[in-house]
């Protein structure tokens, strides 16, 4: 008897000290491997590499004219003569560019402006609401492109009617949508603060205006693609000067190419008009709840 509970006893400690190992192993969740392939940057620049790829292939394969479809390499030859000239190069994009995103910006931030501020006065007179709505409605379906060279006559080849054309453009999509963002607050928040005696600037700055915040920085969202659209329709139109000016130029010299660098280059205007206004919705938004709709589910 006493000999078994030696042995029991000794036993005991080996047993114990081989199981903690063996718990913690499988306690632990395994490592996970870095896959790059996995993320969506990498897989969004294979995918346009990909794409580039086929586009020059099928040109050289099937002998498309170039004044029809240019190859990819003909395009990054026309973007890297573009970008290699000096600031002030008439023949270059970074003058025509700095015209053109001069434009863009005067017109996105006075018509966005504008947009935000008659909806703010509108979303406090319910009355003036439905007195400019017909005339908002008619003046939202008329084709901005039709009244441009209207504008044009009027205000000449400068800059001032390509910020008009703009302003009309931006205008609408940020009237609309913070006056629909105005309307979303909810009714039992607005009665709460009334029966706290508050004021009408104390409603707008507590509920309304926190709540309208996510449709504004939509409808600037829209308003800076619109932006780029307007300068280019501009110029279009007549302009002495501007990346507008240069695709007509190409166009008139068989340079499709630089066309379509031309357009590469309004394209990067536009994404970096819209991850700036991004980052602004991030830091004005801060205390929205994160979109947690595209996050993986551990198993």
């Amino acid at each position: 008897m006493t000999t078994a509970m030696l042995n029991s006893s000794q036993a005991a400690p080996s047993t114990g000290v081989a199981a903690a190992p063996l718990a913690s192993v499988v306690g632990s969740p395994p490592r996970r491997r870095f896959n790059p392939l996995a993320s969506t940057r990498v897989q969004s620049i294979l995918l346009l590499a990909a794409l580039l790829g086929s586009w020059e292939a099928a040109v050289r394969l099937f002998k498309v004219p170039q004044h029809l479809v240019p190859p990819v390499s003909d395009i990054a030859v026309a973007l890297w003569r573009g970008l290699a000239t000096g600031p002030m190069a008439k023949d270059g994009f970074w003058y025509h560019g700095g015209v053109t995103l001069a434009e863009i910006l005067l017109g996105f931030f006075v018509g966005g402006g504008i947009g935000l501020a008659i909806g703010i006065v509108i979303s406090q007179m319910p009355r003036l609401e439905a007195l400019l709505e017909p005339y908002v409605a008619a003046l939202q379906s008329v084709p901005k492109v039709a009244v441009a060279p209207i504008i044009v006559v009027w205000l000449g080849f400068g800059i001032s009617s390509k910020v008009v054309i703009i302003c009309l453009l931006t205008f609408f999509p940020v009237l609309v949508t913070s006056i629909a963002g105005f309307k979303a607050v909810d009714t039992d928040r607005i009665d709460l603060l009334r029966s706290l005696s508050a004021s009408p600037w104390q409603i707008f700055r507590k509920a309304k205006f926190p709540t309208a915040l996510p449709y504004i920085f939509a409808g600037l969202n829209m308003a800076a693609a619109f932006s780029v659209v307007g300068a280019v329709v501009g110029e279009f139109v007549g302009a002495q000067a501007g990346l507008g000016v240069l695709i007509l130029q190409m166009e008139a010299q068989a340079d499709t190419g630089g066309s379509f660098a031309v357009c590469i280059v309004l394209s990067v205007i536009g994404i970096l008009l819209t991850s700036a206004l991004r980052r602004v919705q991030r830091r004005v938004l801060h205390w929205m709840p994160a979109d947690t709709s595209q996050r993986p589910v551990n198993t």
